[in-house]
């Protein structure tokens, strides 16, 4: 595979995801040129990664050492950079969310939607194990899939993952949703483990999604994605079978049930010798996940973060398109509408938005 080298805006903690991938894989993967707007922090980023790093973004567009562009910021002010570039004709890999708000979200795509090569860099559904389930809802195994309850992510990651498991695209949905509030022991942050036990709140949001003959059901806090004592579950409901986290069950005929369960295949366990990676996720037998990364030692965050680079490479040869402006957009979308309803306790219906056509 030819080397994938990509910009990078932003020095953030999220931008060291794509750091690591390149230091990591530093046959498949190079960082061509970064931008950050501080002087000392570009400074320290380069003697960190060996990055060539600009403080000025007319200048890192000027440098034209990559193929595509990662916009890593903030999300109050990503949207005008994934302006700018597009706007340069440079194709834009942009974190999410695309913009903060429904307004922003119509600017960009009433200003370069229709126009520049733009992709998000959604990556929970490329993580190995939602990938696995995922392929496992498409497959037919479980019949009609009809409800996906998903508690692994927060707003726009856990629309996305409702929307792609249930296979919903632009049309309206209902949603009502409400908030939870409860005492937890605080757990680690991205500093690092806490240094004192502290009491603090949690806050649970609970929506329910109708989709119209199908059903997503959201339910996330904040603590899950650091927590040791607050876990993620996935549930997807079809007519012939059910996935509940990694259990499997189905029907082979009418009176015939099967079991199975989606086992993680890791090298590096009890004596094996091969290094320390993920091999894939399998079940009876069969691989409904193959990791391309192998033998990496990367976590599944980067593994789907790396998925994302590669499959932006392709589209920006002319490749197909795996997570559009468009499909960012709605989901974003959904998510802020999920936010009206839990502020208001009122049952929000969305509208067709201009990116819907796609």
């Amino acid at each position: 595979m030819e080397k994938i080298i990509f910009g990078l805006v932003g020095g953030g903690w999220r931008a060291e995801f794509y750091l690591r991938i390149a230091r990591e894989l530093p046959e498949q993967f190079a960082v061509g040129a970064m931008f950050v707007r501080n002087k000392d922090k570009a400074e320290a980023l380069s003697r960190t990664w060996g990055v060539r790093v600009y403080t000025s973004i007319g200048d890192f567009i000027s440098a034209a050492s990559y193929s595509f562009a990662v916009i890593s910021l903030k999300k109050d002010i990503s949207t005008a950079y994934v302006i700018r570039l597009a706007e340069a004709g440079i194709p834009v890999l942009a974190e999410t969310p695309p913009a903060p708000d429904l307004a922003r979200l119509k600017e960009l795509w009433n200003r370069v939607g229709g126009s520049a090569t733009i992709q998000i860099a959604e990556q929970y559904m490329f993580q190995p194990m939602h990938a696995a389930r995922i392929t496992l809802a498409d497959s037919g195994r479980l019949g009609t899939v009809s409800q996906a309850q998903v508690s692994a992510a927060h707003g726009y990651h856990g629309i996305s993952l409702i929307r792609r498991l249930l296979g919903t695209g632009f049309g309206n949905v209902s949603i009502r949703a409400q908030q939870f509030r409860s005492a937890i022991i605080e757990g680690p942050q991205r500093s690092g483990p806490p240094s004192a036990e502290a009491r603090v709140q949690s806050v649970q949001t609970l929506a329910v999604l109708d989709f119209g003959g199908k059903l997503g059901v959201f339910d996330f806090t904040g603590d899950q994605y650091f927590s040791w004592i607050r876990g993620s579950r996935i549930l997807v409901r079809g007519d012939r079978g059910e996935l509940m986290n990694d259990d499997v069950s189905w029907l082979q005929a009418y009176d015939t049930p099967l079991y199975g369960k989606l086992r993680r295949i890791d090298a590096g366990h009890g004596g094996n010798l091969e290094g320390f990676y993920l091999k894939g996720i399998m079940m009876d037998g069969e691989w409904l996940y193959r990791n391309p990364f192998a033998p990496a030692r990367l976590s599944e965050d980067e593994i789907a973060v790396a998925e994302s680079l590669v499959r932006m490479q392709r589209h920006v040869g002319g490749g197909p398109s795996f997570y559009s402006l468009a499909e960012g957009s709605q989901d974003q979308y959904l998510a802020l509408l999920l936010e009206q309803a839990a502020e208001s306790g009122e049952t929000i219906v969305s509208q067709r938005q201009p990116w819907a056509a796609e």
